[in-house]
């Protein structure tokens, strides 16, 4: 009898152990509790630090564990390649548009593809882009520099056309703050594992093809199931985004996460409910549960830190939001595209509510998850601006009528 006594609280107790390991919470003494309903593989976690590059970590985030499930290689791809390229581009896109064209750090995920296309791709260690006496990255200078640049080519001084050198003297002033490069990036090599690469045979050892991504949005201003290009100052490439029904997009994109593939997520993070501190992102029904409001477009702020009361430490009901409360905060511009992350699992609360895994690119020191937060559902539907995702991730039904082969 005391025999089976004992195993029974070993029982007990290894089974109240393993329920512990099985189960986590957002921060130190909140009341939170999750469970995992599926994780995917990623990479480690990256610093964009002073630098509004949170499209090109959250794309190349994407695109890592992109070439992890198709090939189970794990690599390192390099930002700041992408964003010195996408440097020229903009330069570029501002001219020709006679300088009625967004100039700024930011960016969308269809633009680390445009530079695989068109420059190929670098991985980390050999394009670290910190050329400028920093250890972190630090745009602040660089964006005003290029920016009066543009701008002074753009009033065409010189017998009222542009220079002819023009991109000369720009790409120097890029390539001394983030690393030179050939003019031809086709005669840059570099080594690994005793193999010699240019960028374009870097970018084609890695298995993907770039023509198998897509954009998807949902929105009431353009018909549904056609795409259309999204309004937004980022998206100086002008590249168009699939656009769903509110509800149907939240199903692709949940059923993605169960099927194995990740997606990169474009959303505003200027919420009364967003908290990089407390590792959530939700819509309470009773606001008053949330007051400080804070920054986090570009990087983690103190701001952030304000924001902890009863809805960052105590789950409750979240607000159902439907397409038209959707539609009117970005109509009004209480939505607006701040901030890029890789969506790579899904969790649940006690409560039922369930969340995306959001991997972040703001370091691993700011919160109790290692840098990850939590996208309530509720949250994703009101602040989604755009999603990057493999197209094989939607329904074939879904493609045929979007007319994506």
């Amino acid at each position: 009898m005391l025999q089976t006594a004992k195993w029974f609280i070993i029982l007990l107790l290894s089974t109240l152990s393993m329920l512990a390991q099985d189960t986590f919470t957002n921060r130190e003494n909140s009341q939170y509790t999750f469970k995992t309903l599926k994780n995917l593989e990623a990479t480690p976690i990256e610093n964009q630090s002073y630098s509004g590059t949170c499209w090109s970590f959250s794309s190349l985030s994407f695109l890592e564990s992109e070439i992890l499930r198709l090939t189970n290689k794990e690599v390192n791809l390099s930002e700041m390649y992408v964003v010195r390229n996408a440097y020229l581009g903009k330069a570029e896109n501002y001219l020709r548009m006679n300088g009625h064209s967004n100039f700024a750090q930011g960016g969308a995920f269809h633009d680390a593809l445009w530079v695989w296309k068109h420059y190929g791709m670098m991985p980390e260690h050999e394009y670290m882009g910190l050329n400028y006496g920093y250890d972190k990255h630090n745009h602040s200078e660089l964006e005003i520099v290029l920016k009066s640049l543009v701008e002074s080519f753009n009033k065409k001084t010189m017998k009222d056309q542009l220079t002819t050198n023009w991109k000369e003297i720009y790409t120097g002033v890029v390539d001394s703050y983030l690393g030179h490069l050939p003019a031809d990036v086709h005669k840059h090599t570099f080594t690994i594992d005793g193999r010699t690469y240019t960028p374009f045979t870097y970018a084609e050892s890695l298995g993907l093809n770039p023509d198998d991504y897509i954009s998807l949005t949902s929105f009431t201003h353009h018909p549904f199931y056609e795409p259309f290009v999204i309004e937004i100052p980022d998206n100086w490439n002008m590249k168009s985004s699939y656009n769903l029904p509110l509800d149907e997009l939240m199903s692709v994109l949940e059923q993605a996460i169960m099927s194995g593939y990740s997606f990169a997520w474009g959303a505003d993070v200027s919420e009364k409910g967003f908290s990089a501190r407390d590792a959530l992102a939700i819509v309470p029904e009773d606001e008053a549960t949330v007051k400080e409001k804070g920054k986090g477009e570009l990087y983690f702020t103190d701001e952030d830190d304000k924001k902890i009361n009863n809805a960052f430490m105590i789950p409750g009901k979240e607000k159902l939001v439907s397409q038209d409360e959707r539609q009117h905060a970005f109509d009004v511009q209480t939505t607006t595209d701040d901030h890029g992350l890789h969506a790579t699992g899904i969790v649940e609360d006690q409560n039922g509510t369930k969340y995306f895994v959001m991997k972040n690119s703001w370091g691993t020191e700011h919160n109790d998850r290692g840098g990850y937060f939590y996208a309530s559902f509720p949250y994703v539907r009101y602040k989604t601006i755009s999603v990057y995702i493999h197209k094989d991730a939607l329904p074939k039904q879904l493609r045929k009528k979007l007319g994506i082969k």
